[in-house]
């Protein structure tokens, strides 16, 4: 029992969703609908794109920025560089006093002018290493963007081109739908199987029209139309063989007819010879 309840429910379950397949297949075969998903289907693959554009133009902003920084940097190793060369200079500077006084490598070491410019150039020098370093990282790093940011301009460009594509494969698709809505329904109509009830009305409009010919042709009966059509016949006819046996005998064609009709009017003039002998003198 149980079996049986749960197979009905299954077959009203395919038969619900048989029903609303073919509805959905007859809401998907409209061209307006088709028109509008396209159009939503185009609406987000331009929103996806908006999406693309946006990351890429971060990635954009990030390397102008590291750019920037490497300009920046670049200064200041200028700057360090200048530094360094001028504390290089006092203390040769220094040295070359210490040493024209006779002094010797332990008193310039340990003279202030000369540690204060050896710290300064240790520190610039320090400095200038880290620098660079920095900026040879963000070299790389402007580099690497340079590849990323040209293979996503080219994805975009071709996102763009599939986009103009899929515009154009909409207006074909819609064209065809309704090209071929017409030519089925056209098609449905001659063979008076179609469902809007053109056929129906178009087979009511023949049937009207057997009918009204018939209605027509009682009508003539009736009024001896026909009979005055047939009276129109004979008479053509009879002027059309008159107008021809005058043509033959113009030709001389009418000789056998006339012998005949000779021959047909001698037993008459023989009968009225012997009539008039009988008669009394």
């Amino acid at each position: 029992m149980f079996g049986a309840i749960g197979r009905w429910f299954k077959a009203v379950w395919y038969k619900l969703t048989g029903a609303m397949d073919q509805a959905r297949r007859g809401l998907d075969t409209d061209p307006h609908v088709m028109r509008a998903k396209f159009d939503e289907i185009i609406k987000d693959k331009v929103n996806q794109i908006h999406t693309y554009k946006q990351a890429v133009a971060t990635l954009i902003a990030q390397q102008e920025k590291k750019m920037a920084k490497v300009k920046s940097l670049t200064n200041e190793v200028q700057k360090l560089e200048n530094l360094k060369a001028g504390a290089l200079a006092m203390a040769k500077q220094a040295v070359a006093k210490l040493q024209g006084e006779g002094k010797t490598n332990e008193v310039v070491h340990a003279d202030p002018n000369y540690k204060k410019c050896l710290t300064a150039y240790n520190d610039f020098a320090a400095t200038l290493t880290e620098k660079q370093d920095h900026i040879k990282d963000l070299e790389g790093d402007i580099g690497e963007y340079d590849g990323s940011i040209a293979n996503h301009k080219i994805n975009l460009q071709q996102l763009q081109r599939d986009i103009e594509k899929l515009k154009s494969e909409a207006a074909d698709a819609v064209a065809d739908v309704i090209t071929s809505k017409e030519e089925t329904e056209l098609a449905d109509m001659i063979n008076g199987i179609s469902k809007d009830g053109m056929g129906k009305e178009l087979q009511n409009l023949r049937d009207l029209r057997h009918e009204m010919r018939a209605e027509a042709r009682i009508s003539r009966e009736m009024a001896g139309t026909d009979t005055k059509v047939q009276e129109a016949e004979f008479l053509e006819y009879a002027r059309s063989n008159t107008a021809t046996d005058e043509f033959d005998a113009l030709l001389g064609m009418a000789e056998e007819t006339e012998g005949a009709e000779t021959a047909a009017s001698e037993p008459e003039q023989l009968e009225k010879t012997s009539s008039d002998s009988i008669l009394p003198e």
